[in-house]
């Protein structure tokens, strides 16, 4: 088999490990091992196939499938920047779709764009580095990203959901997709603001980013003028 057939296996075993052992397979496993034993697990079996899946990342020649234009470059590039506030406000504020937070209360923050923040700065990237890289290996590794986020955000809502009905005034309140409550009327454009400290770490982490990338990937994350 080529090394992106066993890309797609590593990916595909990345994202089905973790969906097994996030919903079908947790309960029984924490009766079994404990919290610890299954965390262990958990994380053995997330590092060691993602960590496989980008050693074959790296292995694999890239292969240049299209050129993004200038204009489109630069909308990813904001992209990112949106992408970088929704990870920074899911990790400054509790969020009551992540398991084991209880829901109760208002959105704040990110979550009035969307009840999954985090999930969605991952789907953003996801697509952002498809676009931009354009090159078969990135995007089998970022589709599995993208899948993961958005296939585990739903996942999420419907066992959270089940497991304490006032999670439904949760989602009846907030959006799946991002600005999804604003558009369909369940919340007032005014509502869709971050927050300060959610924008300013976002920023932050986006300026960052963009320094960094071409240290650590070798390539500038601006557009080129």
């Amino acid at each position: 088999m080529s090394d992106l057939t066993w890309l797609i296996i590593a990916i595909s075993a990345f994202v089905a490990g973790h969906e097994l052992l996030s919903h079908p397979l947790r309960a029984p496993l924490v009766a079994k091992l404990g919290d610890r034993g299954f965390m262990l697990v958990y994380s053995v079996v997330a590092l060691g196939t993602l960590g496989l899946a980008v050693q074959l990342w790296k292995a694999i020649e890239p292969n240049r499938l299209w050129t993004a234009p200038h204009w489109l470059h630069i909308i990813c590039v904001v992209a990112m920047a949106f992408a970088a506030i929704l990870f920074v406000g899911s990790v400054t504020a509790p969020n009551p779709a992540l398991m084991g937070m209880p829901a109760g209360g208002r959105p704040r923050g990110v979550q009035r764009i969307t009840r999954h923040p985090m999930m969605w700065s991952f789907a953003i990237w996801g697509i952002v580095h498809i676009i931009m890289s354009a090159d078969s290996r990135t995007i089998v590794l970022a589709s599995g990203i993208i899948t993961l986020a958005l296939f585990g955000a739903a996942m999420q809502d419907g066992k959270k959901r089940a497991q304490n009905p006032a999670y439904g005034d949760h989602m009846a309140a907030t959006g799946f997709m991002p600005f999804g409550a604003q558009l369909r009327g369940r919340a007032a454009w005014g509502s869709a603001l971050p927050g300060l400290v959610a924008t300013v770490g976002g920023l932050a982490l986006w300026a960052l980013l963009l320094w960094g990338h071409p240290l650590v990937i070798g390539l500038p994350a601006l557009p080129q003028l």
